[in-house]
């Protein structure tokens, strides 16, 4: 009796580590990426039209299945390279705590419920992300080493997610809105091969071939060019192209300036999209933005930033707008 329970509890336990490295490999914590799709919904005004939030809600989570599949695609062909990788040495494949089969059924199963949702919500959906799927597993499969390619791949998975977000809800997109994500997700990407260098020599290890291409120099060039290009696109967006304020709040900041609009509020945003570009910056350069996604859920100074835009923008479009059902 006493060995049929202690065996029992072995079982559980070795299930449970089974479950554990199987939520890992998936990585849930790079789905934060995929508020991106939210992006659309908020800057045209619509997050309180019936449906739409659920919908893109639902894109969402199709993406986030899509997310979590090209990661353990790319963690499954990386495998005996990740092994001598000073950090991915400890993933769940690569480390041999989760087997290769159970990987392979986790990879089918999470494409099919992205593409599932995907097709039942909009055919375009579906299409970016067969698009997003083909583009990331090329990637995986050798584009990565060529460098400048491999930042552009890194960067459309930014600007794919945000027109998926708008094909949801058949919302048009400015073309500054435009480049401003494109601008902001080669920023985000050219500071993610910045730091790896950073990380790779301070350990000594390597397993990116085309970061023997680049030099720290021409990485620095980047980051500074594309984050110049982002607050400059986001300026252009909110003087052309922005949502008016809501008649309200407007009624609160009119005695602020007779020189400020109605249309031109959304300015307001500027010193924080600085703020936040100079704090990623420095995070840039000291080799802590190899990872974006856990920076946006632990930096301070970038969560106050985020924070503080989305409060923001939300105030400027919706303070005077009654809330429907969503």
């Amino acid at each position: 009796m006493v060995d049929k329970a202690f065996q029992m509890k072995n079982f559980v336990l070795q299930i449970s580590k089974l479950v554990l490295q199987i939520i890992r490999v998936a990585r849930p914590i790079h789905w934060v990426k995929n508020l991106a799709l939210f992006g659309a919904l908020l800057l045209t005004g619509t997050l309180y039209e019936t449906g739409l939030f659920g919908d893109v809600l639902l894109a969402f989570i199709s993406f986030s299945f899509a997310t979590s599949a090209t990661y353990i695609f790319n963690d499954i062909w990386d495998a005996s390279l990740d092994k001598t990788h000073p950090v991915k040495q400890f993933r769940p494949i690569a480390s041999g705590k989760l087997p290769i089969f159970i990987a392979i059924l986790e990879l089918f199963l999470l494409v099919f419920l992205s593409l599932t949702i995907a097709i039942s919500l909009n055919q375009l959906l579906f299409t970016i992300i067969l698009v997003y799927l083909t583009i990331q597993s090329l990637y995986s499969l050798g584009l990565k080493n060529i460098p400048v390619i491999d930042i552009l791949i890194i960067a459309s998975g930014f600007v794919l997610r945000v027109y998926a977000g708008a094909f949801v809800i058949n919302a048009h997109l400015s073309v500054w809105f435009l480049l401003c994500v494109v601008s902001a997700s080669l920023f985000l990407a050219s500071g993610k091969r910045r730091s790896e260098i950073n990380l790779l020599e301070a350990t000594d290890g390597g397993t990116r071939k085309s970061l023997t291409k680049y030099t720290k120099e021409l990485l620095n060039s980047y980051v500074t060019m594309f984050g110049n290009a982002t607050w400059m696109s986001w300026s252009l967006y909110t003087f052309f192209e922005s949502p008016k304020a809501s008649l309200s709040f407007w009624m609160v900041l009119a005695e602020l300036s007779r020189a400020t609009t109605i249309d031109k509020l959304m300015m307001l945003t500027i010193p924080v999209v600085i703020f936040g570009i100079m704090r990623y910056e420095a995070l840039i350069f000291e080799g802590k933005s190899e990872a974006p996604e856990k920076l946006l859920l632990t930096d301070s100074g970038l969560v106050i930033a985020v924070g503080l835009w989305v409060t923001l923008v939300y105030w400027i479009i919706y303070s005077g707008v009654s809330v429907s059902g969503i």
